[in-house]
């Protein structure tokens, strides 16, 4: 069921009647296939295999597809070239761009001028590619690299025209910033030759994040911004920016940290009504907002909508999902409220596949907890819970605290197997919002600046001594893991603050500050400047927080997991961990997975790794495992068996 979920629903799209979407599905080698739903509820593949719709532009992806008039334009993950292909039609997909080192994201049609402008990374020349805005024809005919329209930013996203196509808005940031830092909001007008002419800076700038521009129905222009410390929306009137609700609900943001392009928390439903999504206290909320009195009405619904939204003619579609329903692609009434599936991620149809029982469901409660420096961090507790088992009454469960990657993302409570594996089995689990994770307000988001691998640790360790300290864990049993970011938090708990936790799981994590500021790709090569301090002239800190350089001091069990075709954390930062802790004597297991690059996409991989990291714990803890699976081989294990 785990690797079922595992079919990766975004980027939804709505063409007239028709509705589109992405999967990335696991049972194909973890391949992203674009999918059309017409008026008659006939579900057709867009792109056939081997096509691949992802794209590599920030590493990280998004926005690898767009599509007006039933003609679809998409980039495509081995070449990273722009095809063309109608749903309609049996032909082929076209390319439109020509071979080379240049890849595309977000793009927009400007059908007047008859181009695609959308952001493009150029790595045709040695060191940093170079990200500009670019116009790519329609009848380029597999030879078009693109005319640079925008330049002179590190970086750019969130093209988006008016309805006339004589308005362009586009974010750009530069070094070191993140977006979530800062960026700028930018407008040109588009002349009839389609050159972006009288260009000015609307919003943004030092200690302001823009997320998701785009226009409205009356022309004005519409924005999230966390210039009061928490992303709020707001649209342009005359020449003054001012905010779309009269009375915006505290504690509550509405934009996300944008890792991967065309994300979404609002659009326009008609020319007075905008659906919106918003977030407060770690749970996501739907409404719709009546544009000419300024006022949020959250709908009745317990699906929290994820990062992809759109809407048009009173209905909205999305992917949501609840603490007990798992992702999917849902169609909305905005009068009667009537929600209707369109794809679930478990399964392989719109209405069929496994389910897991609802009493092997565990509900997670948010929690706060008081942390270091006399803060308060969240985190979302999932008790053990089987239907058909239970544990020894004398026994408090062994806890796995799970660390979110980026770091600046954040854990959210809606149905995720991989942590119902664990809770059916018998284990508590507390998935933590650290300080640093996203929708609990700029001051927040920013108390990880220049802490990373400090105030992420001490949260860790303070939410699993509170739980402990209430009952709920056995502190005996404690279990630390996360991938990527909190796989570099698991790694410094572990190394920093022996004898707190008694075993880890490391998915693709950072041991080595150092090597990842000067092998990585373009998108975070400046972020440790941020998070740790500038690089190489706090070199010491990069050192001082670094695992690997401090391995004998780790006393615990540690198992690793890696893709080898990793490009954002390279494979050598695992494998340099695996080695210090075997030479250190310590039970170690190192698991590597071709094919496979930052998060795993393929079935057998999520499979492998889940029952891997199982089989790790029961050795260790020495309790037996009830499935028949297969326990990785295990360095320095006491005992007569090293498996």
């Amino acid at each position: 069921m785990v690797a079922a979920q595992g079919l990766r629903l975004g980027g939804v799209r709505m063409d007239g009647e028709d509705v589109y979407w992405l999967e990335g599905r696991p049972a194909e080698g973890g391949r992203t296939v674009l999918v059309r739903r017409t008026r008659d509820g006939r579900c057709d593949n867009v792109t056939p295999a081997p096509f691949n719709v992802r794209t590599r532009v920030h590493e990280y992806g998004g926005g690898a597809y767009t599509v007006a008039d039933k003609a679809v334009y998409f980039s495509n993950f081995s070449d990273q070239r722009i095809y063309r292909v109608s749903p309609s039609t049996a032909v082929a997909p076209a390319a439109m761009t020509a071979e080379g080192r240049c890849f595309y994201a977000d793009a927009v049609i400007d059908a007047p001028h008859r181009r695609l402008v959308c952001v493009r990374e150029d790595h045709t020349a040695a060191g940093e590619p170079v990200t500009t805005l670019a116009a790519v024809a329609l009848d380029g005919g597999g030879r078009d690299t693109g005319e640079v329209v925008a330049s002179g930013y590190d970086f750019y996203s969130s093209p988006r025209l008016n309805a006339a196509a004589t308005r362009i808005a586009w974010l750009c940031w530069t070094h070191p910033h993140m977006p979530w830092d800062e960026t700028e909001l930018w407008v040109a007008d588009v002349d009839a030759a389609g050159r972006f002419i009288n260009p000015e800076r609307l919003a943004g700038g030092a200690g302001e994040s823009i997320y998701q521009p785009d226009w409205l129905p009356d022309g004005s222009l519409c924005f999230a911004s966390d210039r009061d410390g928490w992303w709020r929306l707001y649209r342009t009137r005359e020449r003054s920016i001012v905010p779309l609700l009269k009375d915006p609900p505290a504690r509550t943001e509405f934009g996300r940290p944008e890792w991967v392009f065309g994300s979404a928390t609002w659009a326009a439903a008609n020319d007075n009504t905008l659906v919106t999504s918003f977030t407060r206290d770690g749970t996501w909320h739907l409404g719709v907002i009546d544009m000419s009195a300024g006022e949020l009405r959250v709908l009745p619904t317990v699906l929290q909508p994820q990062e992809w939204l759109t809407a048009a003619s009173n209905q909205a579609v999305l992917v949501a999902g609840s603490t007990t329903i798992a992702d999917a692609v849902v169609r909305m009434e905005l009068g009667s409220g009537e929600v209707q599936v369109l794809r679930s991620s478990t399964s392989d149809s719109a209405d069929a596949g496994a389910r897991p029982d609802p009493g092997d469901l565990s509900i997670p409660t948010a929690i706060e907890f008081p942390t270091s420096g006399g803060d308060i961090a969240h985190a979302f507790f999932y008790a053990p819970c089987s239907a058909a088992s239970s544990g020894p009454p004398d026994e408090r469960p062994p806890l796995i605290v799970i660390g979110h990657g980026g770091p600046t993302t954040a854990a959210r409570n809606t149905l995720d197997l991989k942590i119902q594996f664990w809770t059916s089995r018998g284990f508590a689990v507390a998935d933590v919002n650290y300080r640093g994770s996203s929708g609990y307000g700029r001051e927040y988001r920013q108390r990880l600046a220049g802490a990373w691998g400090v105030v992420d640790v001490e949260d860790m360790i303070h939410v699993a001594r509170f739980l402990a300290a209430s009952g709920r864990a056995d502190a005996e049993r404690l279990i630390i893991r996360g991938g990527s970011a909190g796989g570099y938090t698991t790694l410094a708990a572990l190394t920093f603050h022996p004898g707190v936790f008694q075993a880890g799981a490391s998915y693709y994590g950072i041991c080595d500050l150092e090597v990842l500021a000067r092998d990585t790709h373009k998108f975070e090569s400046r972020y440790l400047d941020s998070l740790v301090g500038p690089y190489p002239a706090r070199r010491d800190l990069y050192h001082d927080r670094s695992p690997i350089h401090f391995v004998d001091q780790l006393a615990c069990a540690l198992i690793l997991f890696q893709g080898l075709e990793d490009q954002v954390v390279p494979p050598n930062q695992s494998s340099m961990m695996a080695e210090a802790v075997r030479a250190n004597g310590l039970p170690v297991a190192y698991l590597t997975f071709a094919g496979e690059q930052h998060g795993f996409r393929k079935a057998d991989t999520i499979i492998r790794s889940l029952e891997a990291e199982l089989a790790f714990y029961g050795a260790v803890f020495g309790f037996a495992i009830a499935d028949p699976i297969e326990a990785p081989a295990i360095d320095n294990l006491p005992g007569p068996s090293a498996t």
